[in-house]
């Protein structure tokens, strides 16, 4: 999807359409989400909301709604679920499709993102941007290409010199962390990436390597999953203060745990460890997590997981801007592998 929240922010509010707009915010908060018209001011997701303002004085900022999103997401996921089961959702706003079995007889996978994008047109009054390719990585690459409300194919053929000519850090699964170590050995390119040996790459990046060497050659033979399974599940808050008394960030840690626990219950899973993250006032973040040899089973084990985490933090030398709380080491529930099939970009 095209913007997602700040869009369908702009859909129900004709006043914010062809206005920079930001989802989020606060005195202390972020941006979750920013409209086209706000991007050319550098505006973008997860920019501190002071900083946002100053770049444009113009943006106006909504408060999100998650629970409408929820409700437009499971619309745009119904319209999906008439051309195919293999549904591999990552977000809210965005999802792998194998379109491989035709249902309707369009003839190509080209053929039937565009319905796909006409059907979300016309049943949410949204946009959103398609990529079609041979596999996972190149898709994911061609749906940023020509947004917003764009459509990019890049047939087997294409695949290897389209990959080539991109930024590295452009490439899904390349951070900023590792891009930077990337461009600092002189790899820009998929090009530049392509002209390292996989023993050289190993020798820089260890594990990663292998992925590294395989995609910048366009080879990646990833199934589309509709179990995919969750690395993990997480619920956070920034404060408008910092805070340090002990009492105080304990019921807010019981809050956050709230609304952790109930994506945990949504999404099916069990999990062993518990993980606390801490971000204080100076932007220092820090993770704390315990472990456990069987699952955490219910919210009152998962709380008090954290609040053991929390409470070896003091005394604290600095106020807390943030915490958060999650459950990692994730096993589904009823997941099952799909087939992988075949059909014509």
């Amino acid at each position: 999807m095209d913007a997602f929240y700040a869009s369908v922010e702009q859909r129900d509010d004709p006043a914010l359409r062809g206005k920079p707009v930001a989802v989020g915010g606060g005195h202390r908060g972020v941006v979750t989400a920013a409209s086209y018209e706000a991007r050319p001011f550098g505006v973008r997701s997860a920019l501190p909301s002071v900083t946002a303002k100053r770049l444009c004085p113009d943006l106006i900022f909504v408060k999100p709604r998650f629970d409408v999103y929820r409700e437009v997401s499971r619309q745009i996921r119904a319209i999906f679920a008439d051309y195919t089961d293999q549904i591999e959702p990552l977000s809210l706003d965005e999802a792998y499709l194998d379109v491989s079995e035709d249902r309707h007889g369009l003839g190509s996978a080209r053929a039937i993102a565009e319905d796909i994008r006409r059907r979300i047109r016309e049943e949410c009054q949204l946009t959103a941007s398609a990529g079609v390719s041979y596999c996972k990585f190149i898709a994911k690459l061609a749906s940023d290409h020509r947004k917003p409300d764009g459509l990019c194919v890049i047939t087997p053929e294409r695949g290897p010199e389209f990959v080539a000519s991109l930024p590295v850090a452009r490439f899904h699964g390349v951070g900023p962390v590792t891009a930077k170590k990337m461009e600092s050995l002189g790899i820009h390119t998929g090009a530049d990436l392509r002209d390292w040996s996989l023993p050289a790459l190993q020798a820089k990046f260890g594990s990663s390597a292998e992925w590294y060497w395989r995609i910048c050659r366009g080879i990646d033979e990833r199934e589309v999953r509709s179990d995919r399974p969750y690395k993990s599940v997480s619920a956070e808050r920034t404060f408008d203060e910092d805070l340090r008394d002990p009492e105080q960030l304990a019921a807010e840690l019981e809050r956050i745990a709230g609304y952790a626990w109930a994506r945990i219950a949504r999404a099916e899973v069990i999990g062993r460890t518990v993980t606390l993250k801490v971000k204080y006032g100076d932007f220092t973040i820090i993770t704390r997590s315990k472990s456990f040899t069987g699952p955490v089973l219910d919210q009152a084990s998962f709380l008090a997981a954290g609040q053991g985490l929390l409470a070896a933090l003091h005394p604290l030398s600095k106020g807390i801007r943030l915490l958060g709380l999650g459950l990692h080491n994730l096993t589904e529930i009823n997941s099952q592998e799909p087939a992988q099939l075949g059909l014509a970009i």
